[in-house]
């Protein structure tokens, strides 16, 4: 049997606009009508489900990407003025990372969840 991960749900203060916010970053669409959450279909098995909550950990997403995918993500980061940096204490902002010869780098949602892109 192969296990994949279905959905996960994202504490948000506000799920709609926390929805919209990372469906506009990475390029996707928020499943329409908004029920209990605010579902964005990252691929054809994995949905983020934004709930609403009052108070939450952030927590951590990493997503790794083509690198077209890449370069369109991050023109819309540095479009939308979004501090970002090579590493995952944002230490290095303005900078991304090559590890394992690709690219990456992290940034934060509006909820103070961490996000990372990478391409290895």
């Amino acid at each position: 049997m192969t296990i994949t991960l279905n959905h996960t749900i994202v504490p948000a203060h506000e799920k709609e606009a926390s929805a919209r916010f990372f469906a506009k970053i990475f390029g996707l669409e928020v499943e329409v009508p908004v029920g209990h959450f605010a579902a964005v279909h990252i691929n054809d098995v994995l949905t983020l489900d934004f709930a609403d909550a009052e108070t939450f950990e952030s927590h951590h997403y990493a997503f790794h990407v083509s690198d077209e995918e890449f370069d369109a993500i991050f023109t819309r980061i540095k479009e939308a003025g979004i501090e970002y940096s090579s590493d995952p204490m944002h230490q290095n902002k303005g900078q991304i990372n090559h590890r394992k010869e690709g690219r990456g780098f992290y940034f934060y949602d509006p909820n103070g969840h961490n996000l990372e892109l990478l391409t290895k």
